[in-house]
């Protein structure tokens, strides 16, 4: 894929992931939720996307967050366009101003699979399987 195609993730419909810890995940669900973590992994966009996801409205204009950061305003759409590719954030354009507000099918996503199971379906750490109760 070019690096001028934006093809956003998570958007195919699909049902989401096991969770790490009860099934191996397979290659396409790997390499997908890989690109939106790396999406995560850069200080700036991981607090562009609390910023945003943070509103109470529900979402924020650009104006607003380029202040909080010591970078140019190019930097931070740089940044805003990485996390929209990831699926994590949706924008739209009102006069001059860009408005930008969470999709919260994503971070549940990453969520759901982050998320160990139950007490219920694992055994206790301090007891071995197969042990009586």
């Amino acid at each position: 894929m070019s690096k001028q195609e934006l093809a956003v993730l998570g958007q195919d419909g699909a049902a989401c992931c096991p969770a790490l810890l009860t099934a191996p995940m397979g290659q396409d669900q790997a390499e997908e939720l890989a690109k939106v973590f790396k999406a995560l992994g850069d200080p700036v966009r991981l607090r562009l996307l609390s910023m945003i996801a943070s509103q109470e409205d529900g979402e924020i204009c650009v104006c607003d967050l380029t202040p909080a950061f010591d970078l140019s305003q190019p930097t931070i759409s740089h940044h805003l366009k990485l996390l929209k590719q990831a699926g994590l954030i949706d924008s739209e354009r009102r006069g001059t101003w860009v408005y930008y507000r969470p999709l919260p099918a994503m971070t549940d996503k990453l969520a759901a699979v982050l998320t160990r199971p139950q007490a219920a379906d694992l055994h206790s750490p301090s007891e071995p399987a197969g042990a009586a109760s």
